[in-house]
């Protein structure tokens, strides 16, 4: 049966692998959340401090509900922070809201991996919902009508993937303007820097950890296709 397969393994890999890195980046936002900046400035005033500083006004900066839903959104122009770090004044908020300014820097000057990125992101949504129920259909239905179905799913599945793997270079590249900027313009003192490093890179084990998990359950779904085929 489908739901007693062998191929579950890599699953469990991939779930373990994001259980993983959830687990690490929840553990130093906590960690930092409780360290002070030494100038004492909040998130949302180091975001605007950052892209004034890089010439940027036309952003405006939201308070967004949740904690780590913090995110720039390039349709609007708005860089949203979220409860805990909006008005926190922590190294782990400060280095949060710089990461975003990142984002928002990199759609300033047009950094390419963003824009293939936000080009992706309709298919990348579309095969988000279509292709699991096409791949479950795929697999329990039989005729040749199935393998079409299947091989559709894992095609838009791959789209997912694909998206995942662009997304990388984007959060890498954030991160490192925001140390740097931080560290250039004195907002944080080395040592707050090598704090905030921390935090950043927990952050962005996430993202391949999600990359790692989608394409194990890719391998998967390859090998469910063979074997049918066969």
């Amino acid at each position: 049966m489908y739901w007693y397969d062998s191929t579950y393994i890599l699953v469990l890999i991939g779930a373990l692998l994001s259980m993983w890195a959830s687990s690490r980046v929840n553990s130093a936002f906590r960690k930092y959340s409780r360290v002070r900046s030494r100038n004492g400035i909040t998130g949302a005033q180091a975001a605007e401090r950052l892209l004034h500083a890089q010439g940027i006004y036309d952003v405006r900066i939201e308070h967004i509900s949740g904690s780590l839903t913090d995110h720039y959104d390039p349709r609007s122009m708005v860089l949203r922070l979220s409860d805990d770090v909006y008005g926190s004044t922590s190294i782990a908020a400060v280095g949060v809201a710089a990461h975003e300014c990142g984002h928002a820097m990199q759609h300033a000057e047009g950094y390419t991996p963003l824009s293939v990125r936000s080009a992706l992101a309709p298919v990348a949504n579309f095969g988000a919902t279509i292709s699991w129920p096409l791949i479950l259909l795929g697999l329990f239905f039989g005729g040749s009508a199935s393998s079409i179905l299947l091989q559709a799913g894992i095609l838009l599945f791959c789209a997912v993937v694909l998206f995942q793997i662009v997304t990388l270079p984007v959060e890498f590249n954030a991160s490192s303007r925001a140390l740097r900027l931080l560290d250039e313009t004195g907002m944080l003192i080395p040592d707050e820097v090598r704090q905030t490093r921390k935090v950043l890179s927990a952050a962005a084990m996430t993202y391949v950890a999600s990359v790692a998990a989608s394409l194990l359950q890719l391998l998967r779904l390859l090998l469910l296709a063979n074997r049918r085929r066969n």
